[in-house]
């Protein structure tokens, strides 16, 4: 669930990066991409993101992430199925998979949390099938939003499980790579995500620490 996500794209940000950087030219990157951002609470933001590690969690520290993860997610009342239930979807209209990482969750929360209660009913939020999903027909017959809508929600729960990752200490800047906010670098990757942060503070999903 890209924060660039392109039509029909759907799920495949934690698959490819689009336009990957080495490791070597990652600082420069960022620190072009910091100075295009003009507003206060984008460059807060950018820099919670920044001082997290830009590697996935392995061992006991993603073990961590993952019980984090689930924490907030029963704050927000996501409720979570058992540890090895068979599911078709991350969620399923109920409850969500939580045999997954700790980022995915997060990104599923957002989406929870951004959804009205009709879409929370349905199976993927009514956005159509992800990389998991296995009953992808009955995805896509659920699709209750037009592209361009499904783009704007998937940007928005894409921002927002990264500000909880970085608000929790975990990799946040792992899932900013991976899911190409610095696609458009020297155009509109910092307007996009500007805008997109916006919207999450306009709807009270985030605010400035």
């Amino acid at each position: 669930m890209d924060g660039r996500v392109k039509p029909g794209q759907g799920d495949l940000w934690f698959l490819m990066i689009l336009t990957p950087i080495c490791a070597d030219d990652l600082n420069e990157a960022l620190d072009r991409f910091a100075a295009r951002l003009g507003e206060p609470a984008a460059r807060t933001a950018f820099s919670m993101i920044r001082a997290t590690s830009p590697k996935r969690a392995t061992g006991r520290a993603a073990e961590r992430d993952w019980c984090a993860a689930l924490d907030l997610a029963r704050r927000h009342g996501v409720a979570v199925h058992p540890t090895g239930t068979y599911r078709a979807f991350n969620w399923d209209g109920a409850a969500l998979d939580g045999d997954t990482e700790a980022y995915v969750i997060l990104h599923e929360v957002a989406h929870y949390v951004l959804a009205p209660a009709e879409r929370r009913k349905l199976p993927d939020f009514g956005l159509g099938p992800g990389p998991d999903t296995l009953d992808r027909a009955s995805a896509e017959q659920a699709v209750a939003l037009p592209v361009q809508e499904r783009e704007a929600d998937e940007a928005m729960a894409s921002l927002l499980g990264i500000l909880w990752e970085a608000e929790l200490g975990q990799p946040a800047l792992a899932s900013f790579l991976d899911q190409n906010w610095l696609e458009g670098l020297e155009r509109s990757a910092a307007s996009h995500f500007t805008a997109v942060l916006s919207a999450l503070i306009d709807r009270k999903l985030w605010s400035v620490p």
